[in-house]
């Protein structure tokens, strides 16, 4: 394997990681029971710098990273928990239980659900997810998972807001095909899901992306488009604030801008600096608007 193959292995494992822990061998639950999760994954200090340097802080990624990376201490067993955790919580139940069980119903104002792109927002901005502001995202994630866990990881909590973006996952088939329809029946029933609890919608355009390096043969740019077109008229006709993350990000072929990502896929620091000024004047716009219509 070269050492770019090394490197798109990686970015995979990273994107399929988010920060799952996974039950030790031999004491992993079985069947319905009434604690089903094990204790929360804690990520080494070090191995989180690593991947903040390697994602976050803007730079053209190279092989030196990915070295950097492979020898980090943690790293071989972050990727092993990530692995059993997938096998064993297909939807990401457990990944928030703790920490939701933990909070006052009501006290977060604002819940932001999705994938890596969500999750790694927070190592990118911790500013914006204190107080009222929570983030449930959790890496590689599709619309189908992040339905299951709606009600667990949204409702429960009984935000005024719940800030959804979802479909880069489901474009790239990480859990196998899919079409466009089952995308937009996944949203359309976290939507509703949504407001027969009271909860005001956000939607965020689905970010630009010409390539993916766990789907290379892919060049999802069109369809990522065209699932924005439906996203945006979808949100007029239910009166939902709908963010273009895509226009605000992308270059002339449907790309991230290198400048605003350093893997074509995930914004970095830059990148997310730009999302936070659409994100917050979509949840102020929402927030203030009048009751939830429930159609």
């Amino acid at each position: 394997m070269s050492m770019r193959e090394k490197w798109l292995a990686m970015a995979l494992a990273w994107r399929a990681g988010a920060l799952w822990a996974a039950a030790p061998a031999g004491s992993a639950a079985v069947g319905m029971v009434d604690e089903p999760c094990p204790p929360p994954y804690v990520m080494p200090d070090g191995l989180r710098a690593v991947l903040e340097d390697l994602f976050i802080e803007p730079h053209a990624p190279g092989t030196a990273d990915f070295r950097r990376l492979a020898t980090t201490a943690g790293f071989a067993e972050m990727e092993k928990t990530n692995r059993e955790r997938a096998a064993t919580d297909w939807p990401g139940l457990c990944r928030y239980r703790a920490a939701n069980t933990a909070m006052t119903p009501g006290s977060a104002k604002v819940v932001f659900i999705g994938d890596s792109i969500t999750e790694n927002w927070l190592m990118a901005d911790p500013g914006l997810f204190s107080g009222p502001v929570v983030n449930r995202g959790i890496g590689a994630q599709t619309s189908a998972q992040m339905l299951l866990r709606f009600r667990a990881d949204v409702v429960a909590l009984r935000p005024a807001v719940v800030h959804i973006l979802a479909g880069t996952n489901d474009v790239a088939g990480n859990n196998g095909p899919v079409s466009p329809r089952d995308f937009q029946n996944n949203m359309e029933s976290m939507v509703e899901i949504a407001k027969a609890n009271g909860i005001r919608v956000v939607i965020g355009s689905i970010p630009p992306a010409a390539a993916f390096s766990w789907q290379p043969a892919m060049r999802p740019a069109p369809r990522i488009a065209a699932l924005n077109a439906w996203l945006r008229d979808y949100a007029t006709r239910k009166g939902l604030v709908y963010v273009d993350y895509h226009a605000a990000l992308s270059g002339p072929g449907g790309e991230l801008r290198s400048a605003l990502g350093n893997d074509g896929v995930h914004p970095n620091r830059d990148g997310y600096a730009v999302m936070r000024r659409l994100a917050e004047r979509a949840i102020a716009d929402q927030r203030r608007a009048g009751p939830v219509r429930a159609d």
